[in-house]
């Protein structure tokens, strides 16, 4: 009897305990928090800022480009073959163009080598003028030519250069393997209505 008695009160007791350990469970539970704020509504303003037209094509980005081709800008540059300053051009250019100077005094005056790229682009575009007016918006050779590119493509190689390649297509390029239609292309597009 007392087996069996054991029996049920045993399974009886398991049952109560597990009961009361749910409930003591259930009562140490953390409260679950519900936000219960209204929800907050932001507004962002509409900025609009002025249209400003940037043309970014002008003639001191070109001047820009194409002395950052040539020496980075550096207006003290020399390199291996003697071309010299932000430009890099020869004593040659420079007595062609009517430029009487020293290495010394063109290194040092920033405003010396302006004037020498300024007249020098006004020569090639004078000398080169017809080629401009006929080619200027049309693609030659498989190259789209603009009077900025033509007048780039002069510096590097040389009018007379420029003027083989739009007679018989041939491509001079300098000491470095730079070619005159690379800089046709690079400086395609530019406004130069500085130039006389």
């Amino acid at each position: 009897m007392k087996k069996l008695l054991g029996l049920i009160l045993i399974p009886s007791c398991l049952l109560l305990t597990a009961f009361t350990v749910r409930e003591v469970i259930l009562e140490w539970q953390e409260p679950i928090a519900v936000d219960t704020r209204p929800a907050i509504k932001v507004i962002m303003p509409k900025l609009e800022a002025p249209k400003v037209e940037v043309n970014l094509k002008d003639h001191a980005s070109f001047l820009n480009k194409i002395g950052n081709y040539e020496s980075g800008n550096s207006y003290s540059r020399v390199n291996r073959w003697g071309y010299m300053g932000r430009y890099q051009f020869h004593t040659s250019t420079l007595k062609a163009i009517g430029i009487k100077t020293t290495k010394e005094k063109f290194l040092s005056s920033p405003s010396l080598q302006e004037k020498a790229m300024q007249k020098l682009l006004e020569d090639n575009k004078k000398t080169l003028r017809r080629f401009i007016r006929k080619y200027d918006g049309e693609v030659v050779h498989g190259v789209y030519v603009t009077e900025s590119g033509i007048l780039a493509a002069a510096h590097l190689g040389g009018a007379g250069n420029v003027m083989k390649w739009f007679r018989k297509g041939i491509d001079f390029e300098d000491a470095n393997g730079t070619k005159i239609t690379k800089y046709m292309k690079i400086f395609a597009g530019y406004n130069l209505e500085e130039l006389k």
